[in-house]
């Protein structure tokens, strides 16, 4: 089992690495959408391969003669496009650590959100006085990692970055909660996968078109050149998704989204730390470790009870 929590940490990570080779990815774009646009497009071609491999009956048109095409064919995908797009535009204004630990926060309030009052066809769970206590921590840790240090110190973010990171994070459980639905009437979550990253590829291509004038690709921008890996975001989002199918039926919901949890937090604060991806030095000091164990903390009261 503990072999199985350290894969769940590793898939974990993936997140903050998807948003970090996607902000250099923007280098070579010049714009957000156009770079939203190619990481999905590359998760959705891994995606395609994978179940056309695995079930190649799902791609004829008799498959989707018989399907309802409701709201959940598409609403999965819009939501992954807000929560992506968000993600590029935050790490580079507050950071990968913060920028993960707001999406995080985010999840855990819609979270109780959806499973307090059955949101999207959710299974009610009557909120529970630690619940409470969990989101607290989570909003205390939050607000410590973001206080305002004393004269000298180099870290201020405009509180109104937060706020929008809290908002992005409430994309995800939203998104799954969809999917899940989604998931039931085409029987394959792998399947349900791909519908949301297509649905997000032809809406950031229009939105690109509309915002940005096309999908523009430069090789080079200023001393770098544009490189394969620049594209591993979808890479990254598609190995993410078949890693929690493959884990949660041995760990648990609950186990399952710790790891996974843990392995983001640690990931941006690594990613911080050394400055990876020619990211800003945010190091990891004092202030930051206790702020990252009340989040754990608050976490961990989130998804125990």
């Amino acid at each position: 089992m503990y072999i199985l929590i350290v894969l769940g940490i590793i898939a974990g990570m993936m997140i903050p690495m998807q948003t970090a080779v996607n902000n250099r990815l923007n280098l070579f774009t010049k714009a957000i959408f156009p770079t939203s646009f190619y990481s999905f497009l590359s998760g959705s071609i891994i995606l395609f391969i994978i179940n056309f491999i695995m079930d190649p009956g799902k791609f004829t048109i008799s498959f989707f003669a018989s399907q309802s095409l409701s709201y959940v064919w598409f609403a999965g995908g819009v939501l992954g496009v807000i929560f992506l797009t968000g993600n590029i535009i935050l790490l580079p204004r507050i950071g990968a650590a913060l920028t993960v630990i707001a999406a995080v926060t985010g999840q855990m309030v819609i979270g109780i959100l959806i499973d307090t009052f059955g949101w999207f066809g959710a299974e009610v769970k009557p909120l529970h006085v630690m619940h409470i206590i969990g989101a607290v921590l989570l909003i205390i840790g939050i607000i410590y990692m973001n206080a305002k240090k004393k004269p000298g110190g180099s870290q201020n973010y405009s509180r109104l970055w937060i706020v929008f990171g809290l908002f992005t994070g409430m994309m995800p459980p939203m998104q799954t909660a969809i999917n899940s639905e989604l998931r039931y009437e085409v029987d394959s979550f792998i399947y349900a996968a791909f519908i949301s990253f297509i649905v997000g590829t032809i809406v950031l291509f229009i939105l690109s078109i509309i915002l940005s004038k096309g999908v523009k690709l430069t090789r080079t921008s200023g001393n770098f050149k544009l490189k394969p890996w620049h594209f591993a975001g979808g890479l990254l989002g598609a190995a993410y998704i078949a890693s929690n199918i493959s884990l949660m039926p041995h760990l648990g919901v609950t186990l399952t989204m710790m790891s996974t949890i843990l392995g983001q937090i640690i990931m941006g604060l690594l990613i911080d730390h050394f400055g990876m991806f020619n990211l800003p030095k945010y190091p990891i000091d004092q202030r930051r470790i206790i702020a990252v164990i009340m989040i754990i903390g608050g976490i961990a009261l989130l998804n125990f009870f």
